[in-house]
């Protein structure tokens, strides 16, 4: 497991709490909110997110806002500034990623392709 003081990730307040609270009535005090980027989506890379009981061993660990955030090595080039918001609107609600490296996303915003074109786009939404 690495530890990191850069920030790879942010986290907005909004979302802190609710990663909290996730993270409370699953019962995982000492686990974390993990980013990845995986192939596919319409755009060529999605963004996935899961709650993890440990981080692995070659995982980047970050804390903020009480949250530990935990990406993998590979996930972490594509997410380099992006910052994990929490929306709770009338369209939607859920987390949400503001990516600076996305130069294209598709409609839902779940997926997204970077400067040099790579991944593989696939249907969605």
């Amino acid at each position: 497991m690495t530890q990191t003081q850069e920030a790879l990730v942010t986290i907005t307040d909004k979302a802190a709490e609710k990663a909290k609270a996730l993270l409370e009535a699953r019962e995982l005090a000492d686990g974390g909110l993990r980013i990845f980027v995986a192939g596919g989506g319409c755009s060529g890379y999605q963004y996935g997110m899961a709650l993890a009981r440990a981080a692995e061993q070659d995982d980047i660990v970050l804390e903020q806002m009480g949250v530990r955030i935990v990406v993998d090595p590979e996930s972490a080039q594509y997410l380099q500034g992006a910052e994990i918001d929490y929306v709770d609107d009338i369209m939607k609600s859920g987390f949400s990623i503001y990516n600076p490296n996305a130069t294209k996303s598709c409609a839902c915003g779940s997926s997204f392709q970077t400067e040099d074109g790579s991944g593989q786009p696939r249907a969605c939404c």
